[in-house]
């Protein structure tokens, strides 16, 4: 019978776990990370074979919206898998993938009618990327081959992915092969006294003035629509993607919208970049379109890039593609979890479970220890005054104590819960997260 103890020794040998220092696992003491082995999960919640239970309070790495072993999602992939599994989409095509393109056309009123699908968010950036590009050499525009990203961007973790991530721990060590593109302000608000709109017309100022001087030899400027995840859960204004849009059409650069941590009704809207009243020239969605059960990832554009590929010649294709490109089991994933979004009204009551979680945590946000509590829809985050290095791991590991998952990012604490949530569970999570706090910094 497979154990906590059995599980986790076979993993530590032959499993290589992501965006860790392998180490940590074999270590004791403060540099120590628990190894989980999870045999199930219902809901909101992951148990082990010893029987343990885990709030998931971070969606799996914001995957997971409609809770684990969703019954309807469930249903709809048992349904696919006696149907059709997988088909190579070149010369081919589905009734998921081409219901899924139609429906998520819809969702932008249209605007971004062509969908190019891939299997996670550092392919999409990449497609990204390599579309705008391609599109504007299409064009006769050779000069356009340079990005612009935000200081504290994070894109994806592929070579090219991390041309537009400007986060040093993922960077620095594979400099050497990372073609360099330019940083323009952060438009999140750090100042004192500085509001949220005042922050935003600050970048934006900064990105003007990059554009007037680099426009001829700038193909896109890549965002995060309202929150900078990996940069702490720094959040900002919608008035900065109002000028950024004005701005990139002004100089005749394409914006891309990278939500692939905040599509699919994270920040209160479906799409973050609603919020702003905007439609990009590319967005990517990832994480959550699948409900967070397959590897999927769509890049969205417009009549006038599709347009620009257009030809008789292959050469002025897009010839880009990956094996399971518009898989018809994660296709069918993301029409169950769209067909969740209408039929349970999830945007509207969402907007009231992020008000009860926001009462739930207002008294950690008062703690003396914490400093910048922001929320954004179901997206809640803190940071801890504390110079301790080790202070993520120790609060993680007291956190599993308490039954939740919570993974810091350095002294960044956030909550990013399934839609399916509980009030009850928002308490409970309120105040074991409190618990594991207060024993975190009193290892200081």
């Amino acid at each position: 019978m497979t154990s906590n103890a059995t599980l986790l020794h076979r993993s530590l040998n032959a499993v290589w776990h992501p965006c860790t220092q392998m180490k940590h696992y074999a270590d004791t003491g403060d540099a120590s990370l628990p190894l989980i082995p999870i045999a199930r999960g219902s809901g909101a919640w992951l148990y082990d074979f010893d029987g343990n239970r885990y709030l998931d309070a971070i969606s799996s790495w914001w995957v997971n919206l409609f809770g684990h072993a969703n019954p309807r999602i469930n249903a709809a992939l048992r349904a696919q898998m006696d149907a059709l599994e997988h088909v190579i989409l070149a010369g081919f095509t589905h009734e998921p993938v081409v219901e899924l393109s139609e429906r998520l056309s819809k969702l932008t009123g249209g605007a971004l009618g062509h969908c190019f699908f891939a299997s996670d968010g550092a392919s999409a950036t990449e497609i990204a990327l390599k579309m705008s590009f391609h599109s504007w050499r299409n064009r006769g525009f050779d000069k356009k081959s340079e990005f612009l990203c935000l200081e504290g961007g994070y894109h994806g973790e592929t070579v090219g992915a991390l041309s537009v991530t400007d986060v040093p721990l993922f960077k620095e060590a594979y400099a050497p092969l990372v073609r360099a593109s330019a940083t323009v302000a952060s438009p999140a608000a750090r100042r004192d006294g500085e509001s949220p709109v005042d922050a935003a017309r600050r970048a934006a100022g900064s990105l003007e003035r990059h554009l007037e001087a680099h426009h001829e030899a700038i193909a896109a400027l890549i965002v995060e629509p309202l929150i900078q995840c990996a940069n702490g859960m720094a959040m900002y204004d919608p008035e900065y993607l109002r000028c950024a849009r004005e701005l990139c059409d002004r100089y005749e650069v394409h914006l891309i919208c990278d939500e692939i941590a905040v599509g699919c009704g994270r920040t209160g809207t479906f799409f973050a970049h609603e919020q702003a009243k905007i439609r990009p020239d590319f967005l990517c969605l990832s994480k959550g379109i699948s409900g967070g059960y397959l590897p999927l990832s769509i890049v969205m554009t417009t009549e006038r890039v599709f347009e620009a590929f257009y030809d008789d010649a292959i050469t002025r294709g897009f010839l880009h593609s990956h094996s399971y490109t518009g898989n018809a089991l994660a296709c069918r994933a993301a029409l169950a979890t769209l067909d969740i979004f209408e039929s349970d009204n999830i945007i509207e009551n969402n907007r009231a479970l992020a008000a009860h979680l926001a009462r739930c945590i207002a008294p950690l946000a008062a703690h003396p220890g914490v400093a910048n509590p922001r929320q954004r829809g179901m997206i809640a985050a803190f940071d801890v005054l504390t110079d301790d290095p080790g202070f993520s791991r120790k609060f993680y590991r007291e956190a599993l104590k308490r039954e939740i998952l919570l993974r810091p990012m350095g002294t960044t604490v956030y909550f990013m819960p399934p839609y399916i949530i509980t009030p009850d569970e928002c308490e409970f999570l309120a105040l074991r997260a409190a618990d594991a706090l207060e024993a975190a910094l009193l290892q200081n």
